[in-house]
């Protein structure tokens, strides 16, 4: 499977593939009534199938349904379209990423959010500066 999700799906395996992590798992039935646009089931299973054979979904057989749920885990999946967003709205720049959310009037961060932002900015230079420890000092 790609490490890309988000780029190598379709605006509706999007969808679906929102469905099932919301959802957990679900039935064809189930994930369409989750769907813009009402499409049909017949569409629906097509596309499950799909994704099963692109290895995002997997299936169960439960008596004569079968029961969709993600191939992918919801962080690797959160990840991935985290890095297509950046890649395309930002020009691959978190620092651009970081000041759309924290800028203009539609967005609203509190002083918590400001903090933990903060405390994971921190920790981050903390990484970096202990991995370029590490490779101007190999063992």
């Amino acid at each position: 499977m790609s490490g890309n999700l988000h780029a190598v799906l379709t605006r509706r395996e999007r969808q679906i593939m929102d469905a099932l992590f919301r959802r957990g798992r679900a039935t064809a039935a189930e994930v369409m009534e989750d769907l813009p646009g009402s499409p049909s089931y017949s569409t629906v299973r097509t596309q499950l199938r799909v994704l099963e054979e692109k290895g995002h979904v997997r299936h169960e057989e439960e008596g004569v349904r079968y029961v969709y749920m993600p191939a992918v885990r919801r962080h690797a999946a959160r990840k991935s379209a985290l890095k297509h967003l950046v890649d395309t709205f930002f020009d691959g720049s978190a620092e651009k990423a970081v000041a759309a959310l924290l800028g203009g009037e539609a967005t609203r961060v509190s002083g918590e959010e400001l903090d933990r932002i903060a405390e994971l900015i921190a920790k981050a230079r903390i990484a970096e500066l202990a991995q370029k420890a590490r490779k101007d000092n190999p063992r």
